[in-house]
């Protein structure tokens, strides 16, 4: 079967980083696979409990040039790695922010034939009805917390991401809202902002009655700072499911969420998303030093 995938490559234009797909011959992909950084971590799902073990790949950090007030860990798209992300993040206005920017695992990916990619999750469709990989989202949001947990007490901690790693961050948001993993095990990170682009929302069904069915977990999610944005002329994740994710989020008492549509934007991201995230973030954390021309 001949199988091509889409990567995230950088151009520049007017000085700025801008983010777009390339179709590359499987055979290629394999390559650039089979040379990927090496892993350096491994966790099984849901922060502790017997199951699947996953190896994570090499995390690349993005220190603050100012004052440390957040850290944000981002999270890569499938068959994207740390390492890409990373170099556009270091380009933005935020001075006071530590990136923190993680490869997941390269595992099997259902929407691929079972093509080993790298994949916060095992992904088969992207649908409200789809199943969902809930042990695989375990494990990347325990991972996740893991890298938040030794951060300062005084530092506002955040999780974004783009396409498979925004399904991702939202899994992590709703874990701090309900105080527990898919599995029941205890989520500790007191989130302060979630960031999805292009993504969509995993376990959508049974989101409201769970944060229903609490009484923390409904001011949790009152609480918590959430930005979604989506490409009306998305090829890969459609718009509908951004669009319907931030309405089940809402309805399920995420009251302090915002949703962007960019008109034309594919499955990738462009200067005037990341000038909003970056407005977004500096209001949210009430960071220092934004730097926008």
């Amino acid at each position: 079967m001949h199988l091509f995938y889409k990567l995230i490559s950088f151009s520049i234009q007017g000085g700025k980083c801008q983010r777009k797909i390339k179709k590359l011959n499987i055979s290629i992909y394999l390559f650039q696979v089979e040379n990927m950084s090496h892993r350096n971590f491994s966790a099984s799902s849901g922060s502790g409990n017997a199951g699947r073990t996953f190896e994570f790949g090499r995390t690349h950090v993005v220190r603050p040039k100012g004052k440390h007030q957040a850290t944000i860990v981002w999270l890569h798209g499938i068959g994207d790695n740390g390492s890409s992300w990373s170099q556009l993040l270091e380009t933005l206005p935020l001075p006071n922010i530590k990136w923190i920017c993680p490869t997941a695992p390269t595992r099997p990916v259902a929407l691929f034939g079972g093509f080993p990619c790298t994949a916060w999750s095992d992904v088969g469709d992207i649908s409200e009805d789809a199943l969902n990989d809930l042990e695989g989202l375990d494990a990347s949001a325990a991972h996740v917390a893991n890298l938040l947990s030794t951060e300062p007490a005084n530092i506002k901690l955040g999780i974004g991401g783009f396409s498979n790693g925004a399904a991702t961050a939202l899994h992590s948001a709703t874990c701090h809202v309900l105080g527990h993993y898919g599995n029941g095990n205890v989520y500790r990170i007191n989130l302060s902002a979630i960031v999805s682009l292009s993504g969509w929302l995993p376990c959508s069904r049974t989101l409201k009655n769970n944060i229903g069915g609490s009484r923390d977990g409904i001011r949790r999610a009152a609480s918590l700072p959430l930005f979604l944005g989506h490409g009306k002329a998305d090829d890969v994740v459609a718009y509908e499911h951004g669009e319907n994710s931030a309405r089940t989020l809402s309805s399920a008492g995420f009251q302090n969420l915002i949703f962007r549509s960019y008109n034309g934007l594919g499955h990738y991201t462009v200067p005037e998303e990341t000038d909003e995230v970056c407005r977004w973030l500096t209001a949210n954390l009430a960071l220092e030093g934004l730097r926008l021309n």
